[in-house]
């Protein structure tokens, strides 16, 4: 048995996933998964749709996720929970309300890849606006929530309101304009994006060549999301930090490897390749890197690559547990020598370029990387 496999045994007594167990619909497991549209769903009482939990190994009880779809000209049933939830939407059209109990209600309209975050513990409902059924991905702090207080009735009826996240004021889910630098990491405040494939994100070198990338804070939240993009046949520097970042692959395609940090800076060279996780990615992949785990994301495209991390700990509402993870609030674009978590290009496993160079090879591509002299 493996310790992913203990641990999932382990998780089973846990608050959110005997809450998970209750609710009737399927659990996906894995390190990843290589497109969420195919997951299998099944019929969610509760919701009024149809819907599957996913549970990838690097979320450790930090993060949940499920999958849910939507019938043409349906819409699901009226919720709210203390949790906080960033969802995006996969495929279909179709619009969202929400309120406090007893106020007017907001109504915005979405599309295929609009992000939005429900205001914690506000009422809110998804409409199918289509012919089409609506596929949407969600990832919650649940688990946390719902292990602390093993109370669903708590969590999903609670009445009290949080007036300084939402009070219904007219506006706050148009798009937000509020960009700015921060550390090293460029800040979007926006409470909807409309199309996560056309977002601006900004230079971000530090992360690797020709790297773009921008954080986007969304409902007053502690989880954030942040897209990121780099050109074709090139790939991002390896860095650790903790558990619970769920990738979301949007365009591009290409691979990622993830190991341990106790297996050093050069996993190949040192005879423990074998022990190196790899997995595909494309247009709707998923995975989750484990806490303290290198990984590194590779496009063997011939297209830029994008993906969206959803996730906590942003630069307005940091958590404690996750600077502790990657050190500092710069830890992941910090490079170790400098007191950080990420591997610079020449300290990496020289095994790692010439895989790379090898791939791009197999489809008749060359590596657009810049020279490196390993130290």
């Amino acid at each position: 048995m493996s310790d992913f496999d203990r641990l999932l045994n382990a998780l089973q007594e846990t608050g959110y996933h005997q809450w998970m167990k209750s609710e009737g619909i399927p659990v996906a497991v894995g390190h990843g998964m290589e497109d969420v549209r195919d997951i299998k769903l099944a019929p969610w009482r509760r919701t009024g749709g149809l819907g599957s939990f996913v549970h990838l190994h690097g979320m450790e009880g930090i993060t949940g996720m499920y999958v849910a779809e939507i019938p043409p000209g349906d819409t699901l049933q009226p919720e709210k929970h203390l949790y906080e939830e960033l969802i995006c939407i996969l495929d279909g059209i179709g619009a969202t309300e929400v309120w406090q109990e007893g106020k007017k209600k907001s109504l915005f309209e979405w599309g295929r890849m609009s992000l939005f975050s429900p205001p914690l513990n506000s009422w809110h409902r998804l409409i199918n606006g289509g012919r089409e059924p609506v596929k949407f991905l969600a990832v919650t702090n649940a688990p946390m929530v719902l292990d602390a207080y093993r109370n669903p009735e708590f969590v999903f009826n609670n009445p009290f309101v949080f007036a300084d996240r939402f009070a219904g004021e007219e506006g706050y889910f148009n798009e937000g304009k509020k960009r700015y630098a921060r550390g090293n990491t460029h800040v979007l405040e926006t409470n909807f994006i409309p199309d996560i494939l056309a977002a601006q994100v900004d230079e971000h070198e530090k992360k690797g060549a020709g790297v773009k990338l921008t954080q986007f804070q969304m409902a007053g939240n502690s989880m954030i999301a942040h897209v990121s993009n780099w050109p074709a046949a090139r790939y991002q520097k390896a860095h650790y930090h903790g558990p619970g970042a769920v990738l979301l692959g949007l365009e591009g395609d290409g691979y990622v490897i993830m190991w341990p940090k106790d297996l050093g800076l050069e996993p190949y060279t040192s005879g423990r390749g074998e022990e190196v996780v790899e997995l595909r990615w494309k247009e709707a992949s998923i995975y989750c890197p484990p806490g303290g785990w290198f990984h590194q994301h590779f496009n063997t495209s011939t297209n830029p690559a994008r993906h969206i991390a959803l996730r906590y700990s942003g630069r307005i509402h940091p958590t404690g547990f996750q600077l502790a993870a990657k050190l500092h609030e710069d830890g992941t674009t910090t490079s170790l020598k400098k007191g950080g978590t990420m591997i610079e290009y020449d300290d990496e496993d020289p095994a790692i370029r010439r895989r790379f160079e090898s791939e791009l090879k197999k489809a008749g591509m060359r590596s657009a990387m810049p020279q490196v002299t390993y130290a």
